[in-house]
């Protein structure tokens, strides 16, 4: 337990610990901002004996006292910090009367201490703290909507939130900041949505849901490199549903994934490889130019599963495409796969197996 410190040294008028005590020439010592205060206001008395004070009331430092109290907190424990309990975080954050200063304290403490605790997680689900959470996604300021998606964010890692957050008009809040919040908050907004489609049921309702596949498209063209990832991470999640690869296309997600998947960035391969098993994404990546030679330098450079998607969406174009299949047996990518069919990663094996397959019935049908 801290030490308590003596009451000879608080000051009678701030009852706190004194810093710059001066004696009175009543006798009485008081630290020096307080009195001074008192002074200022026109008192002339004594605030503790009432006895008349002179005009220009003399205040000497009181050297014994100050020395007293500096040695003695130096050789106290410090007094431990408080910190306040989930349920007083919960109100502030609830209550219409807070200010914007102690919602941020409440929701960064909240976003802290939810993050590895499914009892809290729980505890602010079902206690109504989400609409608040949610009224705080849809503020202007900056710092408020970041923080409360990062406690958003935190409230969906248990599947059982998921379908409920979404129920509660999560995905409405969270397709605004996508728009139009800063670059942090578009890019934990894109987060917020990868996390929510992992529930099979929600992948068609945040499709669906006006603005939603377009914002994340929007965030591949103009996001900064965080953003695109996380964007192509959503639209990853969300494309495995086949109505929302139909809306992914018509946004027009295919040049720029293809661009991307050029400079390296492989979940944009990923993604590519799920667009390319529906006929409009093919046509789409037919139609640009190079995009072969962009997914042949993955195959030659990418990590296994980049280079796993790469041959499944090279795949998907031989299939229904003489003219890719001809256009991929010029790179030479058949030797390319023979080489992966000697190699460890079962999966590219299996693709490689598949890509010779289709070229070699392409060439058997000319």
């Amino acid at each position: 337990m801290a030490t308590q410190l003596p009451d000879d040294f608080k000051c009678p008028i701030s009852l706190e610990i004194m810093s710059d005590p001066v004696i009175l020439s009543s006798g009485h010592t008081f630290d020096r901002s307080s009195i001074q205060r008192w002074l200022d206001t026109g008192n002339r008395t004594c605030p503790i004996t009432k006895l008349p004070l002179p005009q220009h009331p003399s205040l000497i430092p009181n050297h014994a006292l100050r020395s007293l109290i500096s040695n003695f907190t130096l050789s106290s424990p410090p007094k431990p910090q408080s910190q306040p309990q989930p349920q007083t975080l919960i109100s502030t954050l609830t209550s219409p009367f807070s200010s914007l200063d102690s919602k941020l304290d409440s929701l960064n403490q909240l976003s802290r201490l939810s993050k590895r605790n499914p009892a809290l997680r729980q505890k602010l689900t079902e206690s109504g703290a989400v609409s608040a959470v949610l009224n705080c996604v849809g503020s202007q300021d900056s710092s408020i909507q970041e923080s409360a998606l990062s406690l958003l964010l935190n409230l969906s890692l248990d599947d059982d939130n998921k379908v409920g957050l979404v129920a509660e008009g999560a995905i409405g809040r969270v397709v605004s900041a996508l728009q139009s919040g800063t670059p942090n908050c578009k890019a934990l907004a894109a987060t917020m949505l990868t996390s929510l489609a992992v529930v099979e049921v929600n992948k068609g309702t945040i499709g669906a849901f006006p603005f939603a596949i377009r914002g994340l498209v929007s965030l591949l063209w103009d996001g900064n490199g965080r953003g695109k990832k996380e964007a192509a991470t959503a639209l990853y999640a969300l494309c495995s549903f086949p109505d929302n690869k139909r809306r992914a296309i018509e946004c027009g997600s295919v040049p720029i994934l293809i661009e991307m998947a050029g400079s390296g960035v492989e979940r944009a391969v990923e993604v590519l490889s799920l667009l390319a098993k529906c006929r409009e994404g093919r046509e789409k990546i037919e139609k640009f130019d190079g995009s072969v030679r962009i997914l042949v330098r993955v195959l030659l450079n990418g990590s296994p599963r980049g280079v796993q998607h790469a041959l499944s969406t090279l795949n998907s174009l031989c299939s229904c495409s003489q003219r890719m299949c001809w256009e991929v047996k010029n790179e030479d990518i058949e030797k390319i796969c023979f080489v992966f069919l000697e190699g460890e990663n079962e999966k590219i094996r299996r693709n490689a197996s598949n890509l010779i397959q289709t070229l070699q019935r392409c060439s058997s049908t000319v």
